[in-house]
């Protein structure tokens, strides 16, 4: 027995479906692509899957009928991990022995939100999320006229320029990173060369935020198979392992930390690091999550990667997360340019960079352990992936 359940478990199948912009595709469709093909590249049949978890997009119920099983029952899908949820609740629930095979998918359409198949005539509401324990400050920020997250995450952003003289073209350097690394990712929506000039010409959305420090909404579906280690002699393609996981909700809302403008990102990072004995130099490769550019900067300071204050020099210029860099950083393109799977597409990316079969963009150096996270504001979640 390892001294943490999720280190019992492995990612043992991935799948991703068709990637678009305004493709028409219904939800269900996404969904029976990227799960079919996370089934198949597991080397199991539908009926091994014991449970499936997934976060109000297409149904589990729905997925499980298409499928033709019928899989137990793991409990609510929503956590301190937020988006990551799922997956580090399956992980755990395998290592501790309740499942053995468990189904995690994420299907999203380009409106922003799931894919969510209208309630049928009789059909008891779904069970939804209270976001108010951890989002309390939301009326006051639109009452302020605050609207969306891009306004939110502006503000975080604008502190630490002036905390730390963290600069536009900082930001413009993970913009320009995710957009190179998306050029050779035939999925990717938008593979177009962009320059600095491009960046920071773009119109503006919430200063100091442009159109390029915003993630692309698309049409999607990606799915992973967590199965217990013990599959790991079974499984056609080479098993993730789960080194560590990490979350947190709650602590200040959106606005209301003492320590402005860190987020949850800081308390779900220290978890990970106090279920391991690997460290932030021992880190290959990062795949984080950057609905807006100045998220990943604060992943690279929360996770350790640079101190606080730091993250700008840390990227500038785009060496060091180049893909021949000492970190390199969101090697598909991105949710900037390759386009938001809320976070399911970095963890795709991490475990086909460990399993060497990124192709076109794979990074050249070794690589042992991959970091991943997702979200930020008042809830986070992060994973420590080994091959």
């Amino acid at each position: 027995m390892s001294s943490y359940p999720e280190q019992d478990a492995i990612i043992s199948g991935i799948g991703i479906s068709d990637i678009g912009r305004k493709t028409g595709t219904p939800g269900i469709d996404l969904t029976m692509q990227s799960v079919r093909a996370a089934i198949a590249d597991a080397g199991l049949e539908p009926t091994d899957i014991d449970a499936i978890l997934t976060l109000g997009d297409t149904p589990a119920d729905e997925t499980a009928q298409q499928l033709g099983i019928e899989p137990g029952k793991l409990g609510g899908p929503y956590g301190d991990a937020g988006l990551l949820a799922p997956v580090q609740q399956a992980a755990v629930a395998v290592g501790e022995k309740r499942a053995r095979h468990v189904l995690v998918y994420r299907t999203v359409q380009m409106m922003g939100g799931t894919v969510d198949r209208p309630k049928r005539p009789g059909e008891k509401p779904r069970p939804r999320r209270d976001p108010r324990p951890v989002m309390s400050d939301v009326p006051y920020l639109l009452a302020a006229d605050a609207y969306s997250a891009a306004n939110w995450l502006a503000m975080h952003c604008r502190r630490h320029m002036y905390e730390y003289g963290t600069t536009r073209e900082q930001l413009g350097a993970i913009a320009l990173n995710a957009r190179a690394n998306a050029a050779l990712n035939p999925a990717a929506v938008f593979r177009d060369a962009m320059t600095m000039d491009d960046y920071l010409g773009a119109r503006t959305v919430s200063t100091p935020f442009g159109l390029l420090d915003c993630d692309v909404p698309v049409d999607g579906s990606i799915a992973v198979v967590v199965s217990h280690r013990d599959h790991e002699s079974s499984a056609p393609n080479p098993a993730i392992r789960f080194a560590a996981i990490g979350g947190a909700s709650g602590v200040g809302g959106w606005t209301q930390r003492p320590d402005y403008p860190k987020m949850a990102a800081t308390e779900a990072a220290s978890t990970l690091w106090s279920r391991t004995d690997l460290t932030p130099a021992d880190v290959d490769i990062a795949e984080l999550y950057d609905g807006f550019t100045f998220l990943t900067l604060a992943w690279l300071e929360a996770l350790g990667f640079c101190g606080d204050g730091e993250g700008g020099p840390f990227v500038e210029g785009g060496i060091r997360i180049g893909r021949d860099g000492e970190l390199p950083l969101n090697t598909y393109g991105g949710q900037l340019s390759a386009g938001r799977m809320h976070g399911y597409w970095v963890l795709h990316e991490a475990c086909l960079q460990l399993r060497r079969e990124a192709g076109d963009r794979q990074v050249a150096k070794p690589l042992d352990v991959a970091a991943v996270s997702v979200g930020g504001g008042p809830i986070a979640g992060c994973l420590l992936l080994t091959r």
